[in-house]
Parts: structure tokens; sequence; C-alpha cells
């Protein structure tokens, strides 16, 4: 039986503490949609820049680059749970560099999904390039995919048509990094944005819909998906990331943080939030069901 690392009052927000791999092969539960920031494998001593100062982008052990073969066979195992664990409607979107994303690329096709689209991000505000020998990297990849071929997946083209002024969106999304408000509970060294993954689940999910994030990390996801009425389940290995995931989720129970919060996302707040008015959970019971 799995015991919850943290489950919050409302069940939308529940962490599990484990390697992702075996904890999904321990239940039959299935997704609306699967987010996954899987390891880039970058932690080889290089350097950047933050705040104006020189850092080692050493992320941790977990990060630390492998063979071709090792990151084909890694790849190649969490994404094969995580199709079990999608609906057959579901889609699953996975975020990477140009370190990653191929491998990804090709065992996302080799398992039968169906690529989507490959969002392009590009940073608004990307770290300088200190060495001044090539372009300065201001990008990362999305791809966006569903489970089947043959089977319709959730687009709400609406919504990101009003949030794009009333022009189809288009695969490449110009937003910031991580800005300084979301670092408030603590600090995770690859930690996405709120407004990308407030962007992603707006455009694949409606609101109740469950979401997966087998790598959590400090849970931008889960808090994206909550501040849009979205339930939400997390897997991460390290335990000082789950805390900072939890806290975060109780700054967001304060009715005035949460407003705020909704207000400073530029795509929440141009949609007026009309879609997301009721709250998935209104007690500690209904609507939870998740088999732990």
């Amino acid at each position: 039986m799995i015991t919850p690392f943290f489950r919050s009052p409302d069940c939308a927000f529940t962490l599990l503490h484990g390697d992702c791999i075996e904890l999904l092969k321990q239940f039959n539960f299935k997704f609306d949609m699967i987010f996954a920031d899987p390891p880039y494998f970058l932690s080889n001593g290089g350097i950047s820049v933050q705040s104006g100062k020189v850092v080692c982008v050493d992320k941790g052990d977990w990060d630390k680059g492998g063979t071709p073969e090792y990151m084909d066979t890694f790849n190649r195992k969490w994404i094969s749970e995580c199709r079990q664990k999608l609906k057959g409607n579901g889609t699953i979107w996975i975020s990477g560099t140009y370190h990653n994303i191929f491998s990804i690329a090709n065992i996302l096709t080799e398992q039968g999904f169906k690529i989507l689209n490959v969002i392009t991000w590009a940073k608004t505000n990307p770290p300088p390039n200190i060495s001044c020998r090539y372009f300065t990297h201001s990008m990362e990849f999305i791809i966006w995919a569903r489970k089947s071929a043959k089977i319709p997946h959730c687009y709400n083209y609406d919504i990101m048509k009003k949030i794009n002024d009333n022009k189809q969106m288009t695969d490449v999304w110009h937003l910031p990094a991580i800005a300084r408000w979301e670092k408030s509970c603590g600090k995770h060294p690859t930690q996405k944005p709120l407004a990308v993954l407030s962007r992603i689940i707006l455009a694949s999910t409606h609101s109740g819909a469950w979401i997966l994030d087998p790598f959590t990390g400090s849970s931008t996801t889960g808090i994206a998906a909550n501040l849009l009425r979205r339930r939400f389940l997390g897997i991460d290995k390290e335990e000082e990331y789950l805390n900072i995931s939890r806290n975060r989720k109780k700054e967001i129970e304060n009715t005035t943080t949460f407003a705020l919060f909704r207000n400073k996302i530029k795509d929440i707040a141009t949609t007026n939030n009309s879609h997301i008015s009721n709250m998935v959970c209104e007690d500690n019971t209904r609507g939870y069901d998740l088999p732990f």
C-alpha cells in the first residue's frame, strides 16, 4: 500500500516520495494529462550566470550525464510507465533541450504516441553566454503528444486563441523564465515558471482533470493545476524538493495569495477565470479517487 508523502485537505494535491518508475507500477489509476521534466543529464561541471554571478550548473547526482544508451534506456522505462497511466484520450508534455529531446521524441514514436507539436519556449530573459564563443541558449523544447493516433485529444482552441490576442496560438511561446515571487518557499535548480505550466494545462485539460508529474521537483505543475482547479499527483525522489512542494501548496491555501498568483499569470487573468470558478473538491472526499 502506497503512503502519500503529503495530501492536501482539499484532495487536489498529492505527493509521493520515491522512484517514479517503481511507484507507477504499483497502482492502476489513469490521468487526463502528464507533464514531465525529466533529467537533461547536464550536470557535467559546466558554468552559467545567475543574478549576475558565475555559478556551477550541476544540479545533483540525478542529473549527471550518462551514455546515449543509458539515456535511451532510462527514457524508455519512464515513458512506458507513464503511457500505462494515461487515459486513452490523454496527452503528455515533455520538456527538454537538444541533450535529451531527440531521444524522447524517438521513444514516444516507438511506443505508439502521436506527436502533436514541438513547442519552442523562447525565454524572454535568458542568462548570458559567458564564454562568448557561441549563441546564447535562450530556449527549451516541449513535446506534446497524445496516447493514441486514432482517439481525439483535448485541445482548448478557443482559450488559446483568446490569450493570444484572438489569433491562432503558434508553437513558439515567448514567456519569461522563473520569477522571484515563485521562489518564496525555496528554490529548485530546474524550476519551471507558472506561466509555462498554466498555458500547458489550459490548452489540454478541462476543470477537474487529473494531472501527473513523475519528476515533480518543486511542483510547479501542481501549483498551476490547483490555480486552474485541476487535481494533481506529483512524484519525486528528493525529499528536499517535496518539502518545497508541500509548502508551495500550503502557500496558495491562503485565499488572498491564491487570487494574487492567478492575477500574476497573464494567461489566467486574460481568461477572466470564468472557466475555473468552482473548487475541484468541496470537501475532503468528493472527487477524490486516487487508490491511496
